[in-house]
């Protein structure tokens, strides 16, 4: 009677321990990447990293283009389209829209180890054409399409003043990239919290954006399409 209570015991033990290891296997990828690159790393070291065999390891992801690209999706991919439905359900300001994904941004993949993948791609993923397609699909497209999403939001409810999106969702986009990439290497952490420099990052570009009736439009130099006046 013991033992088959201790079977009875064990066997949610073990289903729980097989559920939760894709995501331990994924955990193990994101820091060998950021640690040691790409190409340095070898899926025997995930496994062993995770505690698994390697032959496990390739029932969950036959190789490790896979395993990157699993790595892309749960950390960056997903977060985008939480991003999407938010703008797609969001009441509020457009202003405000645009602050609540840079925050979300930042919390859940400028300040962890997921931002070095950025610096992966940008070190390594043109050496491997399949991988650097896969990522302008996944991840640079569709964050370029929620920032221009909101951005014609807030044209369009008469927030902002009408200008080129393609330049402006870059000018939103870049110092989030920059902060991320940087990790505090070139410069040194603001001294308040990161939130309070993105509030104010986001103030003073928003504040350039947002529609002021009677102001002339400012021209962009090198654009073909000058901002229409408000």
């Amino acid at each position: 009677m013991t033992n088959k209570s201790l079977d009875v015991d064990a066997r949610p033990r073990r289903q729980r321990r097989k559920q939760e290891r894709p995501q331990e296997l994924l955990d193990a990828a994101l820091e060998l990447f950021v640690q040691k690159g790409y190409a340095a790393t070898h899926s025997e070291e995930v496994a062993r990293r995770a505690g698994v065999s390697k032959g496990t390891l390739y029932l969950y992801y036959p190789s490790k283009e896979e395993l990157f690209k699993a790595v892309v999706r749960s950390n960056l991919s997903n977060l985008i389209a939480e991003g999407a439905d938010l703008a797609d359900h969001y009441e509020g300001p457009t202003r405000e829209l645009l602050m609540d994904i840079a925050r979300i941004w930042w919390e859940r993949i400028g300040s962890r180890p997921a931002a070095g993948l950025h610096r992966v791609l940008l070190a390594e993923l043109q050496h491997v054409p399949e991988l650097q397609r896969f990522y302008a699909e996944e991840v640079v497209a569709p964050a370029d399409a929620l920032f221009k999403k909101a951005l014609q939001r807030g044209i369009e409810r008469g927030e902002f003043r009408t200008m080129p999106i393609e330049e402006a969702c870059y000018a939103l986009i870049a110092p989030l990239l920059f902060r991320a990439l940087d990790g505090g290497t070139l410069w040194a952490p603001p001294p308040r919290p990161i939130e309070e420099l993105l509030e104010l990052q986001f103030d003073i570009l928003l504040r350039g954006i947002e529609r002021r009736d009677g102001a002339a439009p400012v021209p962009i130099p090198g654009s073909a399409h000058p901002p229409n006046a408000a």
